[in-house]
């Protein structure tokens, strides 16, 4: 028995990375469905067959979580073929990175809309569902750049913003028994972490404890607990996953 069994969960950034990890972990997990939302349709059904075949547990859903309107429709979607959302992880993010002094509008303005307002519009319709059942997991995905990086002022923003988003969500709901939580990746090996200047992620392998980088399901095994009842009693906390990184 899978300590995910019969759980409806959304995850939205689940095409590739870290939330391919995480729909693969609530899988193996036991979970009854999982919808993975992405803005590339083809990308995020083809991961959803290649890990579930069948298409009976997992269904990828094109989904541009910056956009109010589109998230509302999807989910609306959701609430009719499933009738309920237990555990919701919102991974969905991007980076625009540069100077500030060099940095455009539409780079600022893309990564807080993307990165930021996805909260906002999926917790806001999440959130009354979860309120109707007593029950609920949120999961949000930080960044150890909440703590600042150069040439990352608009990505750092949003992850320093997700904390205190997580911790204000976690005491509005807390007694309604659904927990908010959220993890904070340093250096995992994904597309954005490989896309770096090598120079830079050399460093950052340097300055980790744990002396690599790490991997997507090392991130997912940890959302995996806080999305499950394991952590019945854990609400408004930030879960560093960065091999001692942000101790240095």
């Amino acid at each position: 028995m899978g300590k995910l069994e019969g759980k409806i969960a959304v995850v939205t950034g689940g095409a590739k990375g870290i939330g391919a990890a995480i729909v693969k972990r609530f899988l193996d997990d036991g979970a009854a469905s999982i919808i993975s939302l992405d803005i590339n349709q083809e990308q995020v059904e083809a991961a959803a067959k290649e890990v579930d075949p069948s298409g009976k547990v997992i269904v990828g859903m094109k989904c541009n979580v910056g956009d109010e309107s589109e998230v509302a429709e999807v989910f609306s979607k959701i609430f009719e073929k499933f009738g309920k959302v237990d555990i919701l992880v919102n991974n969905a993010g991007i980076t625009r990175d540069g100077m500030l002094h060099k940095m455009s509008r539409e780079q600022w303005d893309s990564v807080i809309n993307v990165n930021l307002n996805s909260l906002y519009n999926t917790c806001k319709v999440a959130v009354p569902k979860m309120r109707e059942q007593n029950y609920g997991k949120i999961v949000n995905v930080s960044s150890s750049s909440a703590w600042g990086n150069a040439g990352q002022t608009n990505y750092s923003a949003t992850k320093g913003a997700v904390l205190g988003f997580t911790r204000s969500l976690a005491k509005e709901l807390g007694m309604k028994n659904i927990t908010v939580n959220c993890v904070a990746p340093a250096q995992i090996d994904t597309d954005m972490t490989r896309a770096m200047p090598e120079q830079i992620a050399s460093m950052a392998v340097m300055l980790t404890p744990l002396a690599r980088k790490g991997e997507p399901s090392e991130v997912a095994s940890v959302i995996s607990f806080l999305s499950s009842d394991d952590s019945s009693f854990v609400t408004g906390e930030c879960i560093q996953i960065g091999g001692g990184y942000l101790m240095v």
